[in-house]
């Protein structure tokens, strides 16, 4: 397993982003301005963008692993590789996701706790609703852990 920075054409890897965040302009709001990582294991299987936020937070703006992956460790070793190595230059890391049933306790056994809330983030920021597991997603719910 390898994991390594993508600084080039990071839009090559739009499809995997997508499973995360579902509408492209609303990846266009960060890619650039984030650091994204790839994690290879006999080919890509995971990627995540972290942003610097201020105030000592790095947030995980984008993280998905390859939907025949899923339950392998992968996206867990994405976060753990991130918490690992910006320990110390930033105080918290962040993730902000809808009030899903799939997303929020994978988040929780990462070590994570629920921070705060938008409230109608989903609504007002995408074009289409947004669904998870049947259920539309209203509001960004935010965790946080201390790296």
């Amino acid at each position: 397993m390898n994991i390594k920075e993508i600084k080039e054409n990071k839009k090559k890897y739009l499809d995997l982003l997508l499973l995360a965040d579902e509408q492209e302009d609303m990846i266009d709001r960060y890619l650039e301005k984030g650091t994204m990582y790839v994690l290879e294991d006999d080919g890509v299987k995971a990627e995540c963008v972290v942003l610097d936020v201020g105030g000592g937070v790095l947030e995980i703006k984008n993280i998905a692993t390859v939907p025949q992956f899923y339950g392998k460790g992968y996206g867990k070793a994405m976060i753990e590789f991130i918490a690992k190595k910006y320990q110390g230059e930033y105080s918290i890391l962040q993730v902000g996701t809808g009030d899903s049933m799939s997303t929020i306790p994978f988040y929780e056994k990462c070590g994570f706790i629920r921070s705060h809330s938008i409230k109608n983030f989903f609504v007002d920021n995408y074009d289409h609703p947004i669904y998870d597991g049947g259920v539309q997603l209203v509001d960004m719910i935010y965790l946080q852990k201390d790296i």
